[in-house]
C-alpha cells in the first residue's frame, strides 16, 4: 500500500540532504575542528590540515561562508591577510563533530577488527 507523503517532505529531505553533505564531508569536519581552537590563516589551515589541496580547501572554506558557519576577515595590510574564524554556527556544529570524534576513537580497534574479519571472509 502506498501512503503519500505530507506535502513538503520531499523538499524538506532535498534541503536536508544539502546541509548534510557539507557537514558530513570529511574537509568539513577537518576545518571545524581546526578552527574549533582559534581564527586561523588560510595557508595556516592548509598546513595544519594536511592533504588538502588549495583548491579545496577554498571550495570547502566558502561553501562554509555561505552556509554562515564560517566568517572570513581581511586584515588590510601588505599583502592581505585573510583570517577564518567559526562563527556561533559553526561552534554549535562542532560541539556534535567532537562527539562523533570521540566515538570514533574509542571504537577505532573495534572497527578494524570487524573489517578485517569481513575482508577475510570476502576473500575466501
Amino acid at each position: 500500500m502506498h501512503v503519500p507523503a505530507e506535502p513538503g517532505v520531499s523538499q524538506q529531505c532535498r534541503k536536508l540532504s544539502g546541509v548534510l553533505t557539507i557537514v558530513g564531508d570529511k574537509w568539513t569536519v577537518m576545518i571545524v575542528m581546526v578552527l574549533m581552537g582559534q581564527p586561523r590563516r588560510f595557508n595556516e589551515l592548509k598546513r595544519t590540515i594536511g592533504g588538502i589541496s588549495q583548491q579545496m580547501l577554498t571550495r570547502t572554506l566558502k561553501a562554509l561562508e555561505r552556509d554562515g558557519m564560517v566568517s572570513r576577515t581581511v586584515r588590510p595590510t601588505v599583502p592581505p591577510q585573510v583570517e577564518y574564524a567559526l562563527t556561533d554556527l559553526g561552534m554549535s556544529l562542532a560541539q556534535p563533530l567532537q562527539a562523533l570524534g570521540i566515538w570514533a576513537s574509542a571504537h577505532l580497534v573495534e572497527i578494524e577488527g570487524h573489517r578485517h574479519a569481513y575482508d577475510t571472509r570476502a576473500a575466501a
